[in-house]
């Protein structure tokens, strides 16, 4: 994982106790995710909105990936995605067990069991977004 960030750590330093220990398993499955997704590199960690979030800085292979609590939910947390990418319109017809929040997030349980394979797929399909538009584009020309 990336050496911390100070501001970062400050955020999870305020979720409760339950959020807080989805949010840490879930930020380190987003690096061991990017650690073993060819084209993706070093990511990024700083806050966007406030929220953690995680960016292709060096490959630019990806679009960005924001995690927080659900502040209208309690014991809730979400993963957020680019709300103008259909990555949570593919995500939903690969998982549809999973619970979705408009076009931009996947909505989970704090006292549920993380869907770690689910989430895998999910994160390193937005870790590759703009480097497989890319070749999809290459390919057209």
């Amino acid at each position: 994982m990336a050496a911390a960030n100070a501001a970062v750590e400050a955020v999870f330093s305020t979720y409760p106790g339950p959020v807080k220990a989805k949010l840490s398993a879930l930020r380190r499955l987003i690096f061991d995710t990017a650690d073993t997704t060819d084209g993706v590199g070093a990511l990024e960690e700083t806050l966007k909105w406030g929220q953690p979030s995680y960016l292709t800085t060096e490959s630019k292979s990806g679009s960005t990936i924001r995690i927080d609590q659900v502040k209208a939910e309690a014991g809730r947390y979400a993963i957020y995605f680019h709300c103008q990418t259909d990555l949570v319109e593919t995500f939903r017809e690969l998982y549809p067990e999973l619970r979705y929040s408009g076009n931009r997030a996947i909505l989970l349980d704090a006292g549920a069991k993380l869907p770690e394979k689910a989430l895998r797929h999910c994160v390193a399909l937005a870790l590759t977004y703009h480097a497989r538009k890319r070749k999809a584009v290459n390919r057209r020309a």
